[in-house]
């Protein structure tokens, strides 16, 4: 079944809303289409087209709700998916937290579509993939990576006469780079709603410069350090933070809750350089214009000159504090500055360039203290030049301890996390007093 339109989604949701005999009923359908290529030992691993569509029912009774879903579309199996979900919400236990389901809204028409990236046919994945290639076999490297493209809509309806729609496209590339001994690597990820933005020739000679740089690497003693972090390095620790959510807070759940009670809205928290929004329209990295619940989404400043700007309250949440829900970022954006990568090492007398952090642990939820490993070329520094690759270390760092070391923040890239595989444009940045915990011979 091919995505639905505006108007095939509205007709379909009206007409499995006539089957509802609940106190209240959303109805959400969803579906995506796209095609991906892998790699591995410099060679397609695996290569297909996945198309696929859902629906949810939910229905209420009371506090009672039950979901059922389906992928069959004829009129007997809609009004089916219908009736069970009714069976499910009067088995159900009354939910104390429910809300009633909202009203209309209105939401701006979002930018999160690109007829190009939509356009993307097998013969174009697979010239992106032969580029990607033939630098590493020209190297003399192994590449191991993953190209993938996708078009995707979801819809909600509900008896209450909420409506919305959002169509969006993306597409990403990652590549890991490894020299023949196996002694040395590196790595690139780019993702970009418009494809002609995806660059994988380039993408795959940095991460093969990384690993022929990082052969021969030295140990040196941990401790603390200047560092710079890369974007993708960067967005790995900082992703951690983002959750900006006031239940947590005032729970005392989170780095954001203060000690004795209440939250750190307001606060002076970070350096006075850190600004990190949301922003729906951002033209880099757009998002849907409305969450999951139905709520319309603005451009929405969490951190503004170091100091907490907003929390996100859930509409349960926000109606218990008696204040305005807000829903949480459907993007993350961090200002950056003019500064390249380059000029961040010039600036540095002596320090560690880090170019990808990988298994990054919880430590302690309420100060945000984080472990993980460095990775894909990590370098010594002194006197502003690179001198050498140093051998991988483990880190004991919190981002909230760490944005408020900062020395110099770099310009912005949009990095893809392979641990949720979202999108961020994160600067790169130069911080003071890094903290590397141990050595680690892992490559």
């Amino acid at each position: 079944m091919p995505l639905l339109n505006k108007e095939e989604a509205q007709a379909l949701l009206k007409k499995v809303l006539a089957y509802s005999k609940a106190d209240e009923c959303e109805v959400s359908v969803s579906g995506s289409e796209g095609g991906n290529i892998r790699t591995a030992l410099n060679a397609v691993s695996t290569a297909g087209d996945i198309s696929t569509i859902g629906l949810a029912v939910t229905s209420v009774f009371g506090k009672k709700a039950g979901t059922a879903t389906i992928d069959e579309f004829d009129d007997a199996s809609l009004e089916r998916v219908v009736r069970r979900s009714e069976e499910l919400a009067q088995l159900a236990p009354a939910n104390p937290e429910y809300m009633p389901m909202l009203g209309p809204q209105t939401f701006a028409p979002s930018i999160t579509f690109n007829a190009n990236t939509a356009a993307i046919t097998p013969d174009i994945r697979a010239d992106m993939v032969a580029k990607s290639l033939s630098v590493t076999k020209e190297a003399k490297l192994t590449a191991a990576g993953f190209l993938e493209n996708s078009t995707s809509f979801n819809a909600i309806m509900n008896s209450k006469g909420l409506f919305a729609y959002n169509k969006g496209s993306d597409v990403t590339f990652s590549v890991t780079t490894r020299n023949e001994g196996g002694t040395a690597s590196g790595y690139a990820a780019r993702g970009f709603t418009d494809v002609n933005k995806l660059d994988t020739y380039a993408a795959t000679k940095y991460a093969a410069g990384k690993c022929l740089s990082s052969s021969g690497a030295k140990a040196i003693e941990p401790g603390k350090y200047t560092v710079i972090l890369e974007p993708v390095a960067a967005t790995y620790l900082l992703e951690n933070m983002f959750r900006f959510d006031a239940r947590s807070a005032e729970e005392g759940r989170s780095f954001l809750s203060k000690k004795g009670g209440g939250t750190r809205l307001g606060e002076q928290l970070m350096d006075p350089k850190v600004n990190i929004y949301s922003d729906p329209f951002n033209t880099d990295l757009p998002s849907s214009t409305w969450s999951g619940d139905g709520l319309p989404r603005e451009r929405t400043s969490w951190i503004e000159n170091g100091v907490v700007k907003n929390l996100s309250y859930s509409r349960y949440w926000a109606d218990k504090k008696g204040v305005k829900p807000l829903p949480g970022p459907g993007n993350i954006i961090m200002d950056g500055g003019d500064a390249s990568l380059e000029d961040l090492i010039k600036s540095t007398e002596r320090g560690i360039l880090v170019s990808r952090l990988w298994y990054i642990r919880m430590v302690d939820p309420q100060s945000l203290l984080l472990t993980g490993l460095t990775r894909d070329g990590t370098f010594y520094i002194e006197n502003g030049k690179i001198k050498f690759p140093v051998k991988n270390f483990r880190f004991n760092e919190s981002p909230v301890i760490m944005l408020n070391n900062l020395e110099t923040l770099g310009k912005q890239e949009r990095s893809i996390s392979v641990e949720s595989y979202r999108s961020y444009l994160i600067p790169a940045m130069k911080v003071r007093d890094f903290t590397f915990s141990s050595l680690s011979d892992a490559v």
